[in-house]
């Protein structure tokens, strides 16, 4: 017998987490650069190390996740404080130390928090998919990341509105963050509670699973591409387009195209399977990618259409490849804490490599936010944008292709 789920709130947490995760990467450097001067390799390195502590502290998270899930609810509760007070700090407290040393400790209390919740939340997700009944996995994700995607939205833009009505956006979005946090606890209070199996699992049951493996590796392979696009974005309507002040509508438009396809990826799974409809979502984002390549200064109006096309693809990914990882772990690793804690490194790493890489290279290239640009520069940022992450779906396309995927092996 199949149990109620309390999926709005689902998607309210999913809101939360993705407001303090991928709009943190986008804005975070830029605000940085801007209010104290902080260079963008300086930046790129402390987002690189910090991945580099995730090694270790993302996988010990999961293990933490499993061993506190009798005090879970707590546990949630002081992760979501620890979240909210390093928005606070990052954004809303001028540095009593360095810049950079203070853009380090904050993002450091942020990640955690982050990890944790998120590791927390995805594990009790499979544990509430599993009273769902037959494409449980897959319908909440729909409302899980269809939340998630509001969420980035409102965090994309939010700065740049706020910006109209005060000189310090930052700081407003930093205290928005904290009643967005209250909300989500609150909505989510009760589902901590929620039994999860009682078979013990580890790493060793995750990574011996060929499945497993094989789905982290397209996890990290299909995240790099929105990782470098993420990190790019502002610079490159910025500078590419020569759009200044188009980059909070067009944010807008390219997450609001994600949230909108959420839920028709969803269906689409449940009438052609979870890896076709994948794969699509995949094909369609090459395409935009390519056709990003062409554009040139003044082509805002073909860029837009280009976010709603990738904005449609990131919804395929962010809703069909974790609901297909959650279906294995269900059957390889029922407790999910640890499998999710290398799911999480694998999500951040990504976007940690993205900004050591391409920052720097953009700094060699010549290349300043904000100001006139050589030509080499804004050639290399449109080859970073649009090229690379081309090159990296198509890899992805062929890992999952050659994936031996059955519906009873991921439902």
């Amino acid at each position: 017998m199949t149990q109620a789920a309390p999926l709005p709130g689902y998607a309210l947490f999913a809101g939360l987490l993705a407001a303090a995760g991928l709009p943190i990467y986008i804005h975070a450097p830029k605000f940085y650069v801007d209010e104290y001067g902080v260079s963008l390799a300086a930046l790129g390195a402390v987002l690189f190390g910090l991945r580099l502590v995730d090694v270790v502290q993302d996988p010990a998270l999961g293990w933490l996740s499993e061993r506190t899930h009798r005090w879970r609810g707590l546990a949630v509760a002081l992760g979501v404080l620890l979240l909210a007070g390093s928005m606070v700090a990052l954004f809303a407290v001028t540095p009593p130390v360095s810049p950079l040393l203070w853009f380090a400790l904050t993002l450091a209390g942020l990640f955690t928090a982050f990890s944790f919740l998120t590791i927390t939340f995805y594990a009790q997700g499979v544990a509430r998919a599993r009273g769902m009944g037959g494409g449980g996995h897959v319908r909440l994700a729909s409302w899980r990341e269809t939340g998630a995607l509001l969420g980035v939205s409102l965090a994309a833009v939010a700065p740049t509105v706020l910006l109209t009505v005060s000189d310090a956006p930052f700081a407003l979005f930093a205290a928005g963050f904290c009643g967005l946090a209250l909300t989500a606890a609150v909505a989510m209070r009760r589902e901590w509670s929620l039994p999860i199996a009682p078979e013990q699992s580890g790493l060793r049951d995750v990574l011996a699973d060929p499945i497993a493996r094989r789905l982290l590796l397209i996890a990290l392979v299909n995240a790099t591409p929105v990782a470098v696009t993420s990190t790019l974005f502002l610079f490159f309507v910025e500078s590419r387009l020569a759009a200044p002040g188009w980059e909070g509508p067009l944010l807008l438009l390219f997450f609001l195209a994600a949230a909108a396809s959420a839920p028709v990826w969803g269906r689409m799974a449940r009438g052609f399977g979870e890896k076709r409809t994948l794969l699509g979502g995949m094909v369609l984002s090459i395409g935009a990618f390519g056709f990003a390549a062409t554009l040139e200064a003044g082509d805002v109006l073909p860029f837009a259409v280009i976010c709603v096309a990738s904005g449609a693809a990131l919804g395929a990914d962010m809703t069909l490849l974790p609901a297909i990882f959650a279906g294995r772990m269900a059957r390889v690793a029922p407790n999910a804490g640890q499998a999710f804690g290398i799911w999480s490194f694998v999500s951040k790493f990504t976007l940690a490599f993205a900004a050591v890489t391409l920052l720097p290279l953009l700094d060699r290239a010549g290349f300043t936010a904000g100001g006139e640009n050589p030509d080499t520069a804004l050639t290399m940022l449109g080859v970073l944008y649009a090229l690379v992450p081309c090159a990296l779906k198509l890899v992805a396309v062929a890992l999952l292709a050659a994936t031996p995927l059955r519906g009873e092996d991921i439902r």
